[in-house]
């Protein structure tokens, strides 16, 4: 079986799309067999970006607005399997699947009784629009069935983590995933008991990218290798301030996105520097210095979350999305593992 799978996650940078040939064990016990066919990701245009950016707003976006946007990612989707396909050569008759993750504009989290529920989540990208446009069967809201069947809604990996990616051996295995958002498996050895423990850690990129952006004055939307933050210092006391949300301390299942990391978060973090910076020295933080300090807070909170919840010892980790190209963040990830 041919399957195009496509998604846009947090940080809204583009659309991935991959084509991926599965094919079933004999006896159907063991797992299948996938081989990637292609793979392309397909860049927002700005405009669509910031309309897209816009849905994620509680007072600047309404129901016309997702509706539309609704619609315009559907055709954005659809547009863009068609051209990798058509890039790589790929016969669009050859597909019997389209899997659609859509884009995230909302995910409802709240605390009861001492752990996270998720009351609702909304992916737009209209997978009618997606099947008319290329006529294959379009499968979506992923999300909204797991958490229909009692689950958080993410991360939505661990399941495919579990059937692949198990490690040999005695020690436990981490799939680290840094997009927007960061989330991690913990994998126990094939063979050994214990189950499986998949979270959000926390931000990813989401403050980074955010963080550049307005240092930049938007010319740039991410540190290339970390630059900006690598040029930059740590200030220890406005990182102590940022860890001590409570969403890190929070013990699994959880989820979170850029309902609780949002702009009106890193804004008040800004001014909060500023006020520290202006305390000590009578000065304002460097963009350099908060860049540094949006980073480290990612790397602290990802090595503390395996501090805190890993079931097993991890003796390796596997990290994707599009952190694992930012050299320096996954310089500080390794040094405070080390720690």
């Amino acid at each position: 079986m041919r399957i195009v799978g496509a998604l846009s996650g947090t940080s809204v940078d583009g659309i991935d799309v991959g084509v991926v040939d599965v094919v079933a064990s004999a006896d159907g016990t063991a797992p299948p067999q996938l081989t990637l066919v292609a793979f392309d990701t397909v860049p927002f245009s700005p405009t669509d970006r910031a309309a897209i950016m816009k849905l994620f707003s509680l007072t600047q976006a309404n129901v016309r607005d997702v509706c539309v946007g609704n619609f315009l990612v559907g055709e954005l989707f659809a547009s863009a399997i068609l051209d990798v396909l058509k890039s790589k050569d790929i016969d669009l008759a050859s597909v019997d699947l389209i899997g659609s993750h859509g884009q995230t504009i909302w995910h409802e989290i709240v605390k009861e009784n001492d752990r996270t529920v998720c009351k609702g989540t909304l992916q737009i990208g209209e997978p009618a629009v997606i099947a008319q446009r290329t006529g294959a069967t379009t499968v979506a809201d992923f999300r909204t069935g797991d958490v229909a069947a009692g689950g958080n809604g993410a991360p939505l990996t661990s399941t495919f983590d579990w059937l692949l990616l198990r490690p040999t051996g005695n020690s436990w295995r981490a799939l680290q995933n840094i997009g927007g958002i960061g989330n991690v498996s913990f994998l126990p050895p094939v063979g050994a008991p214990g189950v499986p423990v998949a979270f959000d850690t926390g931000p990813g990129n989401v403050f980074i990218d955010a963080a550049v952006a307005l240092a930049t004055q938007g010319e740039l939307q991410f540190d290339l290798d970390g630059t900006l933050a690598a040029s930059g210092t740590v200030h220890k006391a406005l990182l102590a301030e940022m860890l001590a949300l409570p969403y890190f301390a929070a013990a699994p299942p959880k989820t979170t996105g850029r309902e609780l990391f949002s702009k009106e978060l890193l804004d008040t973090w800004k001014q909060r520097g500023n006020a520290l910076v202006q305390a000590e020295s009578g000065s304002t933080i460097s963009n350099a210095d908060f860049v540094a300090t949006v980073t480290e807070l990612t790397a602290v909170s990802i090595a503390d979350s395996y501090a805190r919840f890993s079931p097993g010892p991890v003796h390796e980790v596997i990290v994707s999305g599009g952190g694992s190209r930012n050299k320096f963040l996954m310089k500080r990830i390794k040094a405070n593992l080390q720690e």
